[in-house]
C-alpha cells in the first residue's frame, strides 16, 4: 500500500474528503479561535468513517490546558498553576504573593504558540485597566526556561522518536522561533526520558499517533511539564530525520488495521 498525501483546508466541504481514508492534522493554526467549529467538523468527518490523527477525542481533551490538571492527578509532574476565569492587575500581585516569586507568566487555557502570553514583574506590572478577558493559567516564571531552555520529546506511536532543546533569543523568553528563539539536537538522560515517558504514560488515552511533550527543569532539578502536545504540533523533523519514515509506517498500520 502508498500513501498519497493531500492538503485540504479543515474548513473545506465534507465532500472534500470523500476520498480520503486517514486525516493528519497539520497545520490548523487557528483551530484555538474556533476551537467549537474545528471539533465540529472533526466530529463530522469521523461520523463518515474518516480516520483521524489524533482522534476527536484527544483533540477535545488537549485543546483545554486545563488536561494539565489531570496529567498531575495521575502523576505527572507539572508547573505549580493558578486556573482562572480571568484576571487582572490586582490577580496579578495577588498571584505572585500566592507563588511568592517577582515575576510570572500568563497563558491563555486555549491557546497555541505563546500567543497572547504576558510576562509581568512586580516593577512591571499591567497597567491599572489591563485584564486577560480569556479564560487562563498563571503560573511563576521559571528561570531555567532562560538559563537552560525547554525541551522537547517527541513520541510517534507512544516510542520516543527525538529530543530537541529550545533556547530563546537574549532579551526574551520565549523560546518559539516567531519570537528568535532557536533549536538543537538533544539526546535525554535516562532519567529525564523516563519523566517523559511517565507523562506519555499518564495520558488518559492509548496510543496517540503522535505526541509532543515539552518540558522545563524545576528548581528541584526535576522536569515539568509544560505542554503536552496532541493536536497539531511542530514535530522538529530536522532534528528527527527519521521522523517522515516513522510516521509513514505507523500510518500503514493504522490503516491497513481498518476494517
Amino acid at each position: 500500500m502508498g500513501l498519497t498525501l493531500v492538503e485540504i483546508d479543515w474548513r473545506a466541504p465534507l465532500e472534500d474528503f470523500d476520498d480520503i481514508a486517514l486525516v493528519l492534522l497539520g497545520t490548523a493554526w487557528d483551530y484555538q479561535d474556533h476551537a467549537q467549529d474545528f471539533l465540529a467538523k472533526l466530529d463530522a468527518l469521523a461520523d463518515r468513517c474518516v480516520l483521524i490523527c489524533n482522534s476527536p477525542d484527544i483533540v477535545r481533551w488537549n485543546a483545554n490546558k486545563r488536561y494539565l490538571e489531570e496529567l498531575a492527578d495521575r502523576g505527572a509532574t507539572t508547573v505549580p498553576t493558578l486556573w482562572l476565569d480571568d484576571v487582572d492587575r490586582a490577580g496579578i500581585i495577588r498571584a505572585m504573593d500566592e507563588f511568592d516569586t517577582d515575576r510570572i507568566v500568563v497563558k491563555r487555557q486555549i491557546g497555541a504558540g505563546a500567543l497572547g502570553q504576558h510576562s509581568f514583574s512586580r516593577t512591571e506590572l499591567p497597567r491599572e485597566d489591563w485584564a486577560m478577558r480569556h479564560a487562563c493559567m498563571v503560573q511563576p516564571f521559571l528561570p531555567s526556561i532562560v538559563q537552560e531552555g525547554e525541551y522537547t520529546f517527541v513520541f510517534i506511536e507512544g516510542c520516543f522518536s527525538h529530543g530537541v532543546l529550545k533556547r530563546a533569543s537574549e532579551g526574551d523568553y520565549r523560546i518559539q522561533s516567531l519570537y528568535g528563539g532557536i533549536e538543537c539536537d538533544y539526546v535525554p538522560s535516562e532519567q529525564d526520558l523516563a519523566t517523559a515517558e511517565a507523562v506519555v504514560a499518564a495520558l488518559p488515552f492509548d496510543r496517540p499517533l503522535y505526541c509532543r511533550i515539552d518540558m522545563v527543569r524545576l528548581a528541584s532539578g526535576e522536569l515539568a511539564v509544560m505542554e503536552a502536545e496532541m493536536i497539531e504540533p511542530y514535530l522538529y523533523p530536522v532534528q528527527g530525520p527519521q521522523l517522515g519514515e516513522k510516521m509513514a509506517k505507523a500510518i500503514l498500520t493504522r490503516l491497513t488495521d481498518l476494517p
